[in-house]
């Protein structure tokens, strides 16, 4: 593969610049956003977890984000109508983009037990799997990982801070 430019991450994933260039321009994704993740979550929690080249939740690791999350209901993995277009464009990356996989992210808000958590951020990160394979992408480039309520992305006790932490995010695999 002929790297133009390459993007050397704290977890030492080169990301090609044409790659990361396709993905935003093509996502219509209004932000990109990067955090850092602090988890001491088994990451063999769902379906898939194998890719080469991400490091384990544990270490302190920066991930980049791209596109807005697909945000659900209480207690439910049900993907809402008005989120499936954000999963359609991450679906038309990937055809563009053949040697890049995806790492789906089930979140959950603080309501529930650690266990439940677990198991409804799964549900969330395989029905948008479902979703995306369903629109003919590969299952082999899609991995998926619950955090349960242990990575809230915001801080509060109240609807809108829990609306907000009921959502799956993409990670870029290379």
């Amino acid at each position: 593969m002929n790297i133009v430019g390459c993007i050397t991450s704290k977890t030492g994933i080169i990301v090609p610049l044409t790659a990361i260039a396709i993905i935003i321009s093509t996502t219509g994704c209004t932000s990109s956003k990067a955090r850092s993740r602090r988890s001491d979550i088994d990451p063999r929690g769902t379906e898939v977890w194998n890719p080469q080249n991400v490091q384990r939740p544990g270490d302190n690791v920066e991930y980049t984000y791209l596109c807005d999350p697909i945000y659900f209901a209480y207690d439910s993995s049900q993907i809402w109508a008005s989120e499936r277009t954000k999963i359609e464009n991450v679906a038309e990356s990937l055809r563009q983009n053949i040697k890049t996989g995806v790492i789906i992210e089930g979140h959950c808000d603080e309501r529930g037990s650690r266990e439940y958590n677990m198991a409804l951020g799964e549900r969330r990160a395989l029905a948008v799997r479902s979703y995306l394979t369903g629109l003919g992408i590969d299952g082999s480039r899609i991995y998926t990982k619950s955090f349960g309520e242990e990575s809230p992305d915001v801080s509060g006790h109240d609807e809108q801070s829990w609306g907000l932490n009921r959502r799956a995010e993409f990670v870029l695999v290379d």
